[in-house]
């Protein structure tokens, strides 16, 4: 399985999720593919790439898009199945090995689940159910017709069908994923396949993540679905109902999940980042992408940025429930 890291600025901003990716059981079987704007100014610490099959780095320049840059990643890679593994995301030890097993099978696309790796905040718990609620651990396995955004091993021949498309479509999972569907492709939920998430944890940064996130999701879904303008007004004008429908999902999801205690408190949070993705969704359907995608890197590739110094953790430990 081919593996594509990212980074802005150089090695040391991957070393921590590399550190979790030495650590899996199938290491030996993994092609690590960094995706960087220069080789020269990376800094790659060699001795932490010997562990695994193979190793290359892929020139992108300044990187201003993360569907752009994974998208050069995938194109680099060798192995028959490819995933994206976040500079903010660790993997448990058998999540990889988790992985390829299910890839022997017929899916195109097979997802992990994800758990909450700076559950101290209200805000981290809030962004990790409005991004990834269906997929928060515990979960059950399953055939299912979405993944969760970067958390999902495609087959590499399927993410090559698309073509010029690619780009675009790694912006928005779950554009890219009814793509895919529309295809022919089926789809798999793993939860064997674990890993932690670092999520925002300043409520101003989770609302901006929100809005550039947001923005992004309405212009995919009219471009690639070739929404009328009949068809955009609808939804803009339906914007408010829009906020609601999303929390009773969540609200379903904190419950299923069993974490009830996080209620009521964390609603207020939610509503926010709720609201901050439907004002940018409605603006993408009015307005396109804009340079959304060139905001959201920092969010997306530096996710340090937007958590405090004391909550990022030296090691993925058990998601806390109380």
């Amino acid at each position: 399985m081919s593996i594509v890291l990212i980074t802005p600025t150089d090695y040391e901003m991957l070393r921590k999720t590399v550190r979790h990716l030495r650590a899996q059981t199938a290491k030996e079987s993994l092609e690590i593919i960094i995706v960087a704007p220069s080789a020269a100014n990376l800094e790659v610490d060699l001795s932490e790439m010997v562990d695994f099959q193979d190793f290359r780095i892929v020139e992108t320049g300044a990187i201003d898009s993360t569907g752009k840059a994974l998208a050069a990643g995938v194109r680099g890679c060798a192995a028959p199945v490819v995933t994206y593994v976040e500079e903010h995301s660790y993997p448990e030890t058998a999540w990889a090995e988790t992985l390829i097993g299910k890839h022997s099978g017929q899916w195109a696309g097979v997802g992990s689940v994800v758990a909450n790796a700076n559950p101290q905040t209200l805000t981290s718990w809030a962004h990790l159910y409005t991004d990834f609620g269906p997929w928060v651990d515990p979960a059950e396995p399953g055939e299912t017709s979405q993944l969760a955004g970067h958390h999902t091993a495609y087959k590499r021949a399927a993410l090559m069908e698309l073509g010029p498309l690619l780009e675009g479509l790694l912006e928005t999972d779950l554009i890219l994923n009814n793509e895919l569907r529309a295809r022919g492709h089926r789809f798999y939920f793993e939860p064997a396949a674990r890993s932690y998430h670092l999520n925002c944890s300043r409520v101003g940064s989770y609302f901006r993540a929100e809005y550039h996130g947001g923005r992004l999701y309405g212009a995919a879904r009219a471009q690639y679905q070739h929404w009328s303008p009949f068809r955009r007004i609808f939804y803009i004008g339906g914007m408010a109902l829009i906020p609601a429908v999303r929390l009773c999902r969540i609200i379903r999801d904190i419950r299923r999940t069993g974490r009830q205690y996080l209620l009521p408190n964390v609603l207020p949070i939610m509503i926010a980042g709720l609201i901050g993705h439907t004002l940018g969704e409605v603006v993408g359907y009015a307005f396109g992408s804009g340079d959304a995608a060139r905001q959201r890197v920092t969010f997306e590739l530096i996710r340090r940025r937007h958590v405090t110094d004391e909550q990022v953790p030296d090691f993925a430990g058990p998601d806390s429930s109380g």
